[in-house]
């Protein structure tokens, strides 16, 4: 809710695996630099806290996502994750991050958020 609080001009945000195709982070850049905004359709998602368009979260997550949270589901740490899919330890974790986002698992509270993200996931199938 900050980023955009002083107006919404020249304000950008795209999550990482959203800006795999260059040209589309071309055309945010140059959207941004015109004094437009670009914001990820799951930041706007969470922003005003309610599912996008109806679909299921979990639609929202890369292939990538899914394979760290299938291992999450499995009892794996982030180390084992990493290990298991020949990838640094920290991007497991930006991985689980960005699943908590997608997933809108909320911070703080008594939840354990690894555990929410994994349930959704079981239900799921």
């Amino acid at each position: 809710m900050e980023l955009p609080a002083d107006g919404a001009e020249g304000v950008g945000y795209l999550l990482n695996d959203r800006v795999s195709d260059l040209a589309d982070l071309a055309d945010g850049l140059r959207r941004i630099a015109a004094g437009g905004s670009v914001l990820d359709p799951s930041v706007v998602s969470q922003l005003v806290d309610r599912p996008m368009h109806g679909r299921d979260p979990l639609q929202d997550l890369t292939p990538r996502d899914l394979d760290v949270l299938d291992l999450m589901a499995q009892g794996r740490s982030n180390r084992a994750i990493a290990e298991r899919l020949v990838i640094a330890e920290h991007t497991v974790e930006k991985h689980v991050k960005s699943i908590f986002g997608k997933l809108r698992i909320p911070t703080g509270g008594d939840d354990h958020r690894r555990v929410l993200a994994v349930l959704r996931f079981l239900e799921s199938r």
